[in-house]
């Protein structure tokens, strides 16, 4: 059974930090993730980006058996500290008493982009973090190349972001800040979700996609950019139901990259 260590002050301040500010975040390259099921997943299929473990003793006074034993094959640092202590280091309502600070993932973007087939989606400056985390946990479910940010987007490593990934923020890369013309430099075709309009393709009209294709979608309010639009060779919609103005931007990159998934390459493109 590995080592409980008393939580210092100085450690419960940097989680403090790490929850609550980007610039700390980046400058440390680690984030935070809350409650017993996350941190046992993280054990389960990334231990080695965990750096330390806190628990709460109210937790270790109900803790099981098998959660118990594959705590203990963690090699990461483990702290405690007294209920109290832990309910001020966290971000949630009704805490677990487990929280775990893990490494931030490292991507090689050239890479990602010197595939032979690209999928991903461009999202401009979204400010919802459930919007982003669910985006990204969606783009993981269907095994795209990657999701980009743009800098007007919230942190995917923000508390609120984190937990809307389930996890998924240290399975697909993700790139924070990017401007949209970089694709083009990667020879990637970019298609706008927009709303619906006399002169805007349905997306059922598409039938073929290029091999290296990033859809974007925009802003919760204000949609794409329009220098976003421009730059796209296919502005593309989802037809609504009348009365339906459009729908939410995580269900549009939903439906949209589950479609053009499903669609064959265009060889001629």
């Amino acid at each position: 059974m590995p080592h409980l260590r008393a939580l210092t002050r100085a450690q419960g301040s940097l989680i403090r930090r790490l929850l609550r500010d980007r610039n700390v975040r980046s400058t440390e390259g680690a984030f935070v993730v809350e409650g017993v099921k996350s941190c046992l997943d993280l054990i389960s299929r990334h231990a080695p980006s965990l750096h330390s473990l806190v628990l709460s003793l109210r937790y270790l006074r109900t803790e099981t058996d098998a959660d118990r034993q594959a705590r203990s094959q963690l090699p990461a640092c483990q702290f405690v500290c007294p209920d109290t202590v832990f309910d001020k280091l966290t971000d949630v309502g009704m805490p677990q008493g487990m929280l775990a600070v893990v490494r931030q993932p490292r991507w090689d973007e050239a890479q990602v982009f010197n595939q032979a087939k690209v999928l991903g989606i461009y999202a401009d400056r979204l400010q919802d973090p459930t919007n982003v985390g669910a985006i990204i946990r969606t783009a993981a479910a269907l095994n795209l190349s990657g999701v980009w940010l743009s800098a007007g987007c919230a942190d995917p490593f923000g508390p609120k972001v984190v937990r809307a990934t389930a996890g998924s923020v240290l399975s697909l890369p993700v790139f924070w800040g990017r401007e949209f013309r970089i694709f083009s430099s990667y020879g990637c075709e970019m298609y706008s979700a927009v709303l619906p309009s006399a002169d805007m393709v349905p997306i059922r009209n598409i039938r073929k996609i290029p091999s290296r294709l990033v859809i974007a979608v925009g802003n919760e309010g204000a949609g794409l950019a329009p220098d976003v639009v421009a730059a796209s060779r296919v502005k593309f919609s989802i037809p609504l139901a009348d009365g339906m103005e459009s729908l939410n931007v995580a269900a549009t990159a939903a439906i949209s990259a589950f479609y053009f998934c499903g669609l064959p390459l265009d060889s001629a493109l």
